[in-house]
């Protein structure tokens, strides 16, 4: 019986706290936008584009040497 009296002060202390990190989490924006980044792999083309030039590139130099 003693020890729940302190058991019970340390965990609403620990809820309290965990509650403050959630709330600044999402003050903060962390949890905005979560597919965004997993969708904008998807969508970069320049980059591919880019990436295939300069493959291009190396191929076109590899068959000069």
């Amino acid at each position: 019986m003693d020890s729940l009296y302190f058991l019970i002060p340390v965990s609403v202390i620990l809820v309290g706290l965990i509650a403050a990190i959630f709330l600044w989490a999402v003050r903060s924006g962390q949890f905005d936008d979560l597919d965004g980044p997993a969708h904008s792999i998807l969508h970069e083309e320049e980059v591919l584009e880019e990436a295939d030039e300069a493959v291009e590139e190396k191929d076109k130099d590899k068959e000069l040497e």
